[in-house]
């Protein structure tokens, strides 16, 4: 059998299990010459922490907006509503009054008309 220890390259080793069960199974152990990992392990847990928080962060944000949006898109919904009624009820307002409306308009630009030239008229003599 071969010694129970085998170095590598980077400070890892495997051993076969010594107790009697799978032979698959091995067990691995950390060199202590090669402690860095613990270093930069914990640097990539901050940087890990870090993106977790910008996570979250860009989350509140989309929740947000989209709260936003919502609340947007209910406003535009009422404010049609409101227009489509208006609108109706202007359409049946026309309806029930005719034309009655124009015809006033027109007798009023002409009564307007002739009081202005008949006011010019007695002005120039």
């Amino acid at each position: 059998m071969a010694a129970p220890y085998r170095s590598s390259r980077d400070g890892l080793s495997t051993r076969p299990v010594a107790y009697g069960g799978n032979s698959d199974e091995i067990q691995l152990r950390i060199d202590p010459m090669h402690s860095d990992f613990a270093d930069e392990t914990a640097v990539l847990r901050k940087q890990v922490r870090k993106l977790r928080d910008v996570a979250q962060e860009i989350g509140t944000e989309a929740k947000s907006q989209n709260d936003y949006l919502n609340q947007l898109q209910m406003t535009l919904i009422k404010a049609q509503a409101g227009v489509k009624n208006n609108m109706r009820r202007l359409s049946n307002s026309i309806i029930r009054e005719g034309s009655s409306h124009v015809m006033h308009v027109v007798l009023f630009a002409l009564l307007l008309f002739f009081v202005v030239y008949f006011w010019f008229k007695i002005s120039r003599k």
